[in-house]
């Protein structure tokens, strides 16, 4: 039944994308676009794509969404975007709001302006947060996983609540200042992603609060940045379950810097995210641990169509024991669940103006990143080293 449900799904966002290019909308106060992309993938070996590790080519790269604004105001402006994604076991498949909101701004000037979204907001704090959502706005299908952790791909991308942006030009550059605080849902699905296959209860976010600041130079190319998060969960048992409530606190600190010119392009994020848990496999169960992670990544514009990507990223899920080490001796669990590194290569053609084709391989070694996140499938992801590789059609209008 959920199958047929997506099929629908499916067909119904397809026929509102070929109906929304057919209408004109008289009004300018209205702004509507959409996209749409099929790709084929294959991991072997785990559970990234195929919840039983089925190594065989997969169409589970699928991502269809329609975006629309209407400016009701000179200062009121309502925006929202639904889609529907399959991206395997990554996260869940199906349709949803990535976002509905109201921007407000709230006061501006000619070297500032201050703005005030409420609702679903776009989570804006890191390099891709805000844009991860658009196929062709990324600079590849899998963007690196130590940061934007698939997984959690519905949490990070945007909150229930209200945000702030201030953007201010100095005579010593432009500076972007922002501020959100709200809550996400979290699914059934995404519950037995996150902690155990068996896990039968509830997980709810208390909140999540962030503050970033962005910095560019005058008559640089470069952007300095860095945020901060601090949410909570938690975790409501199931009777009938072999788990207990639980509750968590995720707080990261992050840096990033951006190069860009008309040539090359420089991204880079490092970050630490401290990770608590009381209850879950006890009533008396807990947990501190420090994870770092970081990625680098260049891209080469050879011109307007063809776009060379090279990137290096690197996830450790505890900072103490990089290796793994301590967690396969204290556990059991294969030491390769304690990281995940990944070298990517990738090459996007622009064939038209509105049609793109991406490609890109993976290397991998360590299992860090793969789902649960809490209680690994270590049957399931048998092997340290493994490899993976996309190729993703795009549509836009």
């Amino acid at each position: 039944m959920t199958k047929l449900i997506n099929v629908f799904l499916k067909t119904g966002l397809l026929t509102c994308l070929a109906l929304f290019q057919l209408t004109a909308f008289a009004s300018q106060d209205w702004a509507i676009h959409g996209f749409a992309s099929q790709g084929i993938i294959q991991a072997g070996d785990n559970n990234f794509v195929s919840r039983d590790a089925d190594d065989d080519i997969s169409f589970d790269l699928t991502e269809i969404g329609i975006n629309a604004s209407y400016q009701w105001q000179p200062d009121i402006r309502f925006a929202g975007q639904l889609v529907y994604i399959n991206g395997g076991n990554r996260y869940e498949e199906g349709a949803r709001v990535d976002y509905l909101l109201m921007d407000w701004t709230l006061a501006s000037d000619i070297d500032w302006q201050l703005n005030l979204y409420l609702g679903r907001y776009k989570n804006q704090h890191w390099l891709y947060s805000s844009t991860r959502d658009v196929p062709h706005t990324r600079p590849s299908a899998i963007l690196p996983q130590s940061v934007y952790y698939d997984i959690f791909r519905d949490v990070a991308l945007g909150s229930d609540g209200a945000s702030l942006s201030y953007t201010r030009l100095t005579d010593i550059g432009e500076f972007d200042l922002l501020w959100s605080y709200g809550t996400s849902p979290i699914s059934d699905s995404a519950t037995t992603l996150l902690l155990s296959t068996t896990a039968a209860g509830d997980i709810d976010q208390d909140f999540t609060h962030q503050a970033s600041i962005f910095y560019r130079p005058e008559g640089t190319a470069w952007q300095y940045g860095i945020s901060l998060l601090d949410s909570d969960f938690k975790y409501s048992a199931d009777g009938n379950e072999g788990y207990f409530d639980a509750d968590a606190t995720s707080q990261r600190v992050m840096l990033n810097l951006l190069y860009n010119s008309q040539q090359w392009e420089f991204a880079a994020e490092l970050f630490q995210e401290r990770f608590f848990f009381d209850g879950f496999f006890t009533p008396d169960w807990s947990h501190d641990q420090k994870a770092q992670g970081f990625y680098a990544q260049g891209r080469y514009f050879f011109d307007e169509q063809l776009t060379f990507m090279l990137r290096y990223d690197r996830f450790d899920a505890n900072k103490d024991d990089r290796k793994g080490t301590e967690l396969e001796r204290n556990t059991r669990i294969p030491a390769y669940f304690g990281y995940m590194y990944d070298t990517t290569v990738g090459l996007t053609y622009r064939f038209e103006s509105n049609w793109q084709i991406q490609a890109e391989y993976h290397w991998l070694e360590g299992t860090a990143r793969l789902a649960p996140a809490v209680v690994p499938d270590v049957w399931t992801n048998d092997s340290k080293n493994w490899q993976l590789w996309a190729l993703q059609l795009m549509y836009w209008f």
